[in-house]
């Protein structure tokens, strides 16, 4: 079966690269995107329809515009049991929109955003959370696992999407409350570089702050469930923690909102809003 890729760009052309050979057909908008893969033995695609030819294409491109723009131009060339696969970050009503319209051409749509940026990209690493039936999954796992490492089937068209989602916010969240530590740290006279390797050591031990995502419902934890004492433990940690570093930044200056706002919703967010007073 030939792989068609669309779209080379950070993460696009390291991921194309892991399959180029003589198997695989790529197409950028810049021809000189192509170069390197066609180095490799990739064929390049003059246009769109010459992709259509793959009985899988990926599509990295930049937003729902251009996904939609190019599953037009796939979708009438394409042939049935074509899946196309989206891993762009875009709107989860686009990929169900897509794959509404794929269907009477026989044609299988798939939202597949990827997790792990261009180091995971070269290094074939990525995860990659899939939307689709279970069918397409089939298709999709095994050509999928040649650039990245973890492969999921999250649910329907649609779920993927949700699921990067879901990731990106933890990720940005997490961002904008290492700003705050950072500005609290450099308040305090704290060498910032040498706090972020504290974090990027300790991080890596102990899995961060997605190491308390071990259930499978969000749903209030009962005073029997066998991971009650563990998040209860938790919880007192972070209640005395918190609180020190609010003191902290009430005698520095420094406004710390996430701290706050944490401080307070921690319980619930632990499922433990049962045991408040």
């Amino acid at each position: 079966m030939m792989y068609g890729f669309v779209g080379l760009g950070q993460i696009g052309a390291p991921m194309a690269g892991r399959l180029a050979g003589p198997g695989l057909i790529v197409y950028d908008v810049r021809p000189e995107a192509m170069a390197p893969l066609v180095k490799q033995g990739a064929l390049p695609a003059a246009d769109l329809t010459e992709v259509a030819r793959a009985g899988l294409i990926s599509l990295m491109v930049r937003d729902d515009a251009q996904v939609t723009e190019v599953a037009a131009a796939l979708l009438p060339a394409a042939s049935p049991g074509t899946v196309i696969a989206i891993h762009s970050t875009i709107r989860a009503e686009t990929a169900i929109r897509l794959a509404d319209e794929a269907r009477p051409y026989g044609i299988e749509v798939v939202d597949a955003p990827v997790s792990g940026g261009p180091m995971g990209a070269a290094a074939g690493t990525l995860a990659v959370m899939v939307g689709g039936s279970g069918t397409a999954f089939e298709q999709v796992k095994e050509p999928f696992g040649g650039w990245a490492g973890l492969v999921l089937h999250m649910g329907p068209v649609g779920a993927g999407t949700r699921a990067k989602l879901a990731r990106n916010l933890l990720q940005y969240v997490g961002m904008a409350a290492a700003a705050e530590a950072q500005r609290l740290a450099e308040a305090a006279g704290i060498p910032l570089g040498r706090l972020a390797r504290i974090v990027r050591h300790s991080d890596a031990v102990t899995g961060g702050p997605g190491a308390i995502m071990i259930r499978d419902t969000t749903s209030p934890l009962s005073p029997g469930d066998p991971l009650h004492e563990l998040m209860s433990h938790v919880l007192a940690l972070a209640d005395k923690d918190l609180s020190l570093v609010l003191d902290l930044a009430g005698e520095l200056g420094v406004d710390t909102p996430l701290a706050r706002l944490s401080h307070r919703s921690l319980a619930t967010d632990l499922g433990l809003e049962e045991d408040l007073p």
